[in-house]
């Protein structure tokens, strides 16, 4: 809710419902935002506990996405999420849902979604789950990634994988601990593995518009497309790196 003066024309109303249960991986392929190929993929690369970052403009389904990869992570482990409003539905036994609080009207009281994920580290998961990074929280996800929670999982605004990467490396800068650049874009080569980037096409429907292996290169992390949907048809290719290849390989 935003009232004037701060809304020139008047008071606005913005209402938000999340879905009881959300989408599963079968409803996206009977939409079309996935095909069933690329469903085995990504079920794949999350048996694999590859970390994988899904990415995306607003409205693009991202949400929606990571909420249907967390159905391909096994019951038997124990999955902390984080999140700054509670969206995801995991159906999992061992879910621990923690919530961002804003400040009060005298600005005390405020949990961050960075202080949750640090918090996150010292409740034994097996897998971490941020349902968005957007601020400095994005260094503490890094961390966790590079150091024993494997597949884990969280989604990004960006246009494309690589502006995703650049964007995380951005906000992992706002954690003020004065790394220098070039440490954090190894550590973003270093803790991510996979790259899944979707799109609101302008016919409304949500697509995911590629997927992408993070590699390292000079400048620390690059991307290799994996598959990628170019006028309706998809092209695959098959993972650079032998340790990816050989975790998808393991898992399928």
């Amino acid at each position: 809710m935003i009232i004037p003066p701060l809304a020139v024309d008047g008071p606005v109303l913005t209402i938000r419902r999340f879905r009881r249960a959300g989408f599963t991986p079968d409803d996206l392929v009977a939409v079309g935002t996935w095909s069933p190929p690329l469903r085995e993929l990504l079920a794949a690369a999350v048996r694999a506990r590859l970390n994988v970052l899904v990415s995306g403009g607003t409205g693009s389904g991202k949400t929606t996405t990571l909420n249907a990869l967390s159905s391909f992570v096994p019951d038997g482990e124990r999955i902390v999420t984080v999140e700054d409003a509670a969206e995801l539905r995991l159906q999992q036994a061992h879910v621990v849902r923690l919530e961002a609080r804003p400040a009060s009207l005298e600005g005390r009281g405020e949990v961050t979604v960075r202080r949750l994920v640090r918090n996150a580290l010292r409740m034994r998961p097996d897998r971490i789950i941020v349902g968005e990074v957007r601020g400095p929280e994005a260094l503490d996800m890094l961390s966790a990634m590079s150091s024993g929670h494997d597949g884990s999982l969280s989604t990004v605004h960006a246009g494309s994988p690589e502006e995703a990467l650049r964007r995380v490396e951005t906000l992992a800068l706002m954690a003020g601990v004065g790394l220098p650049h070039a440490a954090i874009r190894e550590q973003v080569a270093a803790a991510l593995d996979l790259v899944v980037h979707q799109s609101r096409l302008p016919d409304g429907s949500r697509r995911v518009l590629s997927v992408v292996e993070v590699v390292r290169v000079a400048g620390g992390a690059g991307t290799r497309e994996m598959y990628a949907l170019r006028d309706g048809r998809p092209t695959w290719r098959a993972p650079s790196g032998d340790g990816v290849a050989a975790r998808l390989r393991d898992a399928a």
